[in-house]
C-alpha cells in the first residue's frame, strides 16, 4: 500500500538555514535599523554598506524623500486599485511620459515591481508556437516569466551565457516562421558583466527576432547620461523593448517597460500582472520622478559611482582576489566554496562591512562569491575600509 505523501515534508526536511544559523554565519535577512546610504546600522553597530543596489545614493537624498512625503500628503498611501481601474493617478502618466523621453522610446508603462514587469511583458507577447530565447544567466524574474509563457504553449530555450555563437546555434534551430523574442540582462546581476549587445542585435536582425533588454543594473551606471545598455552601444533604435526596476538607481519600488506605442498599448491591455495588481503607490512614483530629474541634471553622480567602483575593483585585483569580469557598479569576488563564502561574509560583517553572499543554488558550484556593489555617495574612507577588511580576512582564510 502506498503511503500518502505530505506536501510539507520538504519543509520539515529543510534544515540548512537553521544549521548555518547555529554556526553563527547565516548571511541573510538581517534587519537594518537605520541607513544613511553608504553607512547602515545593524543592532546599533555601524557598517559600511557595500552590498546595496542604491547606485547613485538617491534613497537617502533629501529631495527624493521630500517628494515622497509630499505625494502621501496629496494622494494618501495607496491608489487602492489596479492601473486598469481606479489605480491610476496623474503621477503615473507623468512618469511614463518622462521615462519614454529619457529612454528615447515612444511609450512607457509602469508596473508595481520589477519582477512583475517581466511577467507582464514576456508571457503577454510570447504565446502559442512562439519562442522566448534567454541567456542562461538572466535574472530569476525573467526565467519565471518565460516559464509562464510555456504555460501558454510557447517555447522556452536558453543559450550559453553571453555566447553569441550559441545564440546563433539556437536561432538556427527555430523555425523561420515562428515569432521570436531574445531576452537578456543588460548588466548581469551576479557578475556585473555587460551583454554583447552589438552581436546580439546583428543576430536578431539576421534571424528576424525581437529584443527585450532588462536594464535593472544598467540605468544610472552606463550609457549616455546613465540611460543604460542600448545607449552604451548606440543601439537604442535596434532594441525593441527595454525594461527595468525602480528599486536600484531610482531609489524606489516598481518597474517599467518602454518601446513602440503599439506594443506598449498591447501590453497595457493584456498583461495580467498589470491588470490584476494594485498600482505603484504615489510615494513610490514621486520618488522616481525626483530621482529622474537628479539623474538628468547631475551626470557627475554616474562618473563618481564608476570611479568608486574602479577604485575598489583595482584594489582587490592588486591584492590577488579572483573577480568576475565587470566594469559596472558590481564587483563580485569569487571564493569558490560555500562554507568559506559564509564564513568570509560573517567575518566582514563583524569587521564592519556588509556585502552579499552568493551561494548555491544562486550560482554554480565553484562560483560561490561575495558580491559587492557601490554608490556614488561612498567616500574614500568607506572604500578603503572595504579593501582593507577584504585583504585581512582573505589572507586569514587563505583566499589570497
Amino acid at each position: 500500500m502506498n503511503t500518502p505523501k505530505d506536501l510539507f515534508k520538504k519543509c520539515y526536511d529543510f534544515t540548512l538555514a537553521d544549521d548555518v544559523k547555529a554556526q553563527g554565519i547565516y548571511p541573510f535577512f538581517h534587519p537594518i535599523d537605520e541607513t544613511e546610504g553608504p553607512v547602515v546600522s545593524f543592532a546599533g553597530n555601524k557598517l559600511v554598506m557595500a552590498g546595496s543596489n542604491n547606485y547613485l545614493g538617491l534613497t537617502a537624498d533629501p529631495r527624493v524623500k521630500e517628494a515622497s512625503i509630499n505625494a502621501i500628503k496629496k494622494y494618501g498611501t495607496s491608489c487602492s486599485g489596479s492601473r486598469y481601474m481606479t489605480g491610476t493617478v496623474n503621477l503615473h502618466i507623468e512618469l511614463e511620459e518622462k521615462l519614454a523621453d529619457f529612454f528615447e522610446k515612444e511609450r512607457c508603462l509602469l508596473f508595481s515591481t520589477g519582477y512583475q514587469t517581466g511577467q507582464g511583458v514576456i508571457p503577454t507577447l510570447v504565446q502559442r508556437g512562439e519562442y522566448v530565447i534567454s541567456d542562461k544567466d538572466n535574472h530569476a524574474s525573467l526565467v519565471a516569466a518565460s516559464i509562464m509563457a510555456v504555460g501558454q504553449s510557447a517555447k522556452f530555450v536558453r543559450y550559453a551565457h553571453n555566447s553569441m555563437d550559441d545564440l546563433e546555434r539556437v536561432l538556427k534551430n527555430i523555425p523561420e516562421t515562428a515569432g521570436k523574442l531574445i531576452v537578456s540582462d543588460g548588466v548581469f546581476s551576479v557578475s556585473g558583466e555587460i551583454v554583447d549587445l552589438d552581436h546580439l542585435v546583428d543576430l536578431a536582425k539576421k534571424y528576424h527576432a525581437r529584443i527585450l533588454i532588462d536594464d535593472a543594473h544598467a540605468v544610472g551606471v552606463i550609457g549616455k547620461g546613465g540611460r543604460g545598455t542600448p545607449s552604451e552601444f548606440n543601439r537604442v533604435d535596434d532594441v525593441d523593448l527595454v525594461m527595468g526596476t525602480f528599486s536600484k538607481t531610482f531609489g524606489s519600488l516598481g518597474g517599467y517597460v518602454a518601446g513602440e506605442r503599439s506594443v506598449i498599448n498591447y501590453i497595457k491591455h493584456n498583461a495580467s500582472s498589470l491588470i490584476f495588481s494594485a498600482s505603484p503607490t504615489p510615494a513610490s512614483v514621486a520618488a522616481v520622478l525626483a530621482s529622474l530629474e537628479i539623474i538628468k541634471s547631475e551626470p557627475d553622480l554616474t562618473t563618481r559611482l564608476l570611479e568608486n567602483t574602479d577604485y575598489v575593483r583595482q584594489g582587490l585585483k592588486n591584492a590577488g582576489f579572483k573577480l568576475m569580469p565587470s566594469r559596472t557598479a558590481i564587483v563580485s569576488v569569487i571564493i569558490g566554496d560555500q562554507m568559506k563564502t559564509m564564513v568570509f561574509w560573517k567575518k566582514l560583517f563583524d569587521a564592519g562591512v556588509y556585502v552579499n553572499a552568493f551561494i548555491r543554488p544562486g550560482v554554480m558550484p565553484g562560483h560561490e562569491a561575495l558580491r559587492t556593489s557601490f554608490m556614488a555617495t561612498h567616500e574614500k574612507e568607506h572604500l578603503d575600509k572595504v579593501i582593507t577588511e577584504f585583504c585581512t580576512i582573505g589572507r586569514e582564510l587563505e583566499i589570497i
